[in-house]
């Protein structure tokens, strides 16, 4: 009797075992629950997209809730008569400018503090992330008059050194969280194959931080494109505005011409929604791969 129980005691052990299903609380939660507020959700966000393309499309007078017939009026009119194709322009100098200056910057200082050693690390670090609670209207007076020594006030070139300056504290945190994910073992056998400490980075290190550099690049050039502030206050001739301050030249104190206002706001969002829709998968993993603790 007992030399038949353990060989069927042993068939039961190495028997495969399946795996027991895990309950996870989500799944107990009725679809309803889920779908309805995302429903909700999803209509308070696309509404105002909605009304933005029906005056944008909808003609002059017209109040009807559907864009029919068509009209390309308003974008004629804020695109040759309100001078949006030179606003536009300066926005792409502007947003472009400030991309390449604040990753070459972000980029230096984020592997300087993800490789070196210093005394006042943790001071520099500490300061670049109470920097972030500081709004830009506080840096406008001492900005304006080092700009104003500079004989740098109404060119675009101040507006692009403020966008950078702003842009650099998150982004060299960023950077240098990026770095880290990198193991210094990669280097350092560069450096055993004879190559110096740039040459391993250029080699090696540059090209896993492309996720990274994506995300700290179209951060800086979508706050560029969109900020307001420093382009009112450095740039005083109109030839030399942006697209946010094109914008505000729509709206007097007297009336608002909103057919030209959504046409321009088009035109302001286009820029953006194809530089998220290109590199939404890059943005993700490098926030991602970038915020960690260091």
């Amino acid at each position: 009797m007992i030399t038949e129980i353990a060989p069927a005691r042993e068939r039961e052990s190495a028997a495969p075992q399946q795996p027991r299903k895990v309950r996870r609380a989500w799944d107990e939660v009725p679809r309803w629950q889920i779908y309805v507020p995302l429903g909700i959700y999803l209509v308070f966000t696309l509404i105002p997209f909605y009304w933005i393309l029906l005056f944008a499309f909808r003609p002059a007078g017209s109040t009807s809730l559907v864009p029919w017939p068509m009209t390309l009026d308003h974008f004629q009119k804020v695109w040759t008569e309100r001078s949006f194709g030179v606003y536009f322009q300066n926005s792409v100098l502007v947003g472009v400018a400030t991309l390449v200056l604040t990753t070459v910057v972000a980029l230096a200082g984020g592997y300087a503090l993800a490789r070196f050693e210093f005394r006042i690390k943790r001071a520099f670090m500490l300061a670049l992330l109470c920097s972030q609670f500081v709004p830009g209207a506080l840096l406008l007076v001492p900005l304006f008059q080092i700009f104003a020594k500079l004989q740098m006030i109404n060119s675009l070139g101040s507006v692009i050194l403020a966008e950078t300056v702003f842009q650099l504290p998150l982004s060299m945190i960023l950077i240098s969280g990026f770095i880290r994910n990198v193991p210094q073992s990669l280097e350092e056998a560069a450096w055993v194959d004879g190559c110096n400490r740039f040459a391993a980075f250029r080699i090696v290190v540059l090209p896993l931080l492309r996720p990274g550099l994506i995300a700290v690049g179209s951060f800086a050039f979508v706050h560029a494109w969109n900020h307001f502030l420093f382009a009112l206050m450095f740039l005083s001739d109109q030839s030399k505005q942006t697209i946010p301050v094109g914008l505000n030249t729509l709206m007097s104190a007297d009336s608002v011409d909103l057919g030209a206002l959504a046409a321009g706001g088009i035109v302001a969002a286009i820029p953006v929604v194809i530089v998220f829709a290109f590199i939404q998968k890059w943005l993700i993993t490098g926030f991602s791969a970038g915020a960690v603790k260091g």
